[in-house]
């Protein structure tokens, strides 16, 4: 008999500051209400942690990102349906690719916000864990990327 088995989401994000500006995208969230995120998305299977999120910032903003450190590794438990997620979170440079893809289904477009904007927003924000993480980035948090290891 098969045991029951549960596992969270696995989920990256990128964190991209330009002059005091934070990349982000407005997508439909899962109730269709369109809400803000940082680039993110589930890790695929096979990939590593990094070429997830330089995938899923390739395909919800059309920018070319390299990831340089990670700001944090998040767990989320959503309070509505009880979801867990499990997010890493990486700081990075990212360059718009010319011409520009199209974007993932779901995704209106990438912006780019100040935090004092995220704060007026608050209540669009995808979950919490977007500001948690700009805020980690700003006090200096950074893990190096060579502590990421895959067999």
């Amino acid at each position: 008999m098969a045991e029951d088995y549960w596992a969270p989401h696995v989920t990256v994000a990128a964190l991209v500051e330009q002059a005091g500006r934070f990349l982000l995208v407005e997508e439909y969230g899962p109730d269709g209400e369109l809400v803000l995120n940082q680039p993110a998305g589930h890790l695929d299977p096979g990939e590593s942690l990094q070429q997830a999120v330089i995938r899923e910032v390739r395909e919800e903003t059309s920018f070319e990102f390299v990831p340089t450190a990670l700001c944090g590794i998040y767990q989320w438990t959503h309070p509505e349906n009880g979801e867990q997620f499990l997010r890493f979170c990486f700081v990075g440079q990212a360059q718009p690719i010319e011409p520009a893809l199209p974007l993932d289904e779901g995704i209106v477009r990438a912006c780019w916000k100040s935090l004092d904007e995220l704060h007026a927003e608050s209540a669009r924000l995808r979950s919490p864990m977007v500001l948690r993480a700009i805020a980690d980035y700003r006090s200096g948090g950074r893990l190096p990327l060579d502590g990421l290891h895959y067999a």
